[in-house]
Formats: C-alpha cells, structure tokens, sequence
C-alpha cells in the first residue's frame, strides 16, 4: 500500500470522505525508510492541500483544504513524536516555516529545492530508535 493510500485511511473519517479512491505513489516515500516515509508524504499532502493541488484528497473548499492541511502536518509530526524521531520533528518543522515564508514572499520556485534538501537530509541520516 502506497504512503498516500495509507494516509487517507488514518485521517479523520470528515476528511476520509474527501479521499480519492486510488491516490498516486507518494512524492518521497521510496526514498525513506518508515515512519519517516508516510510523515514526509502527510506533511507534503497537507502542504500541496495549502499551496497546490492535493494528490490523495478532492473536493474540499478553501477553508476545508487549510483545516485538513494543519491536520496532516499535525498527524505527521505527532507520529515522528511517537518514534522519538527529534531530528525528523526539527527538519520538517523547519521545512514547513521555510515553505511558507517562500510562499508569502513570492518565492514559489525556491520551494522544489527546500523539499529536496530536506528529503536527501532525512534520507542520508536516518533515525536509529534505540528500542526503548
């Protein structure tokens, strides 16, 4: 099951009931390991849900798509908060206040390379749960 396709059934079934039925593989996801791989996925959706177009959710106006995207980042860093994952919390954190601010000042295409910096980081240092 892709990381999209497990990420509608996870959200709230309000925002199940905008689900597509079959969304595409994820952006990020063959790139990371798991949890890392579905929180990159919602973070990205509930990003694309603010700014773009979703890949995994349709029909939703504009107050709902901006509720449904602080869901997914929220369903995101709440389950690298449960993995003890800091570092993941931080870079995405991060990513999202940096994906914002380009947004806000005009500065769409500086976003691509932000996604990518932080995905190659999270790829290249993964985390190592100490199994505590």
């Amino acid at each position: 099951m892709s990381a999209l396709a497990e990420l509608t059934q996870m959200v709230e079934p309000a925002l199940r009931a905008h689900a597509v039925s079959d969304p595409p593989e994820g952006e990020w996801e063959a790139r990371l390991p798991e949890p890392r791989a579905l929180v990159v996925e919602a973070v990205y959706e509930g990003f694309l849900l603010h700014y773009r177009e979703p890949r995994a959710f349709d029909g939703m106006d504009g107050d709902l798509r901006l509720l449904a995207g602080d869901a997914l980042y929220a369903l995101g860093l709440e389950r690298l908060a449960q993995a003890g994952d800091l570092e993941a919390i931080a870079a995405l954190t991060e990513l999202i206040s940096a994906c914002a601010r380009a947004e806000a000042e005009g500065q769409q295409r500086e976003v691509p390379a932000l996604w990518e910096a932080t995905v190659e980081n999270l790829a290249r240092f993964p985390h190592e749960h100490s199994g505590s």
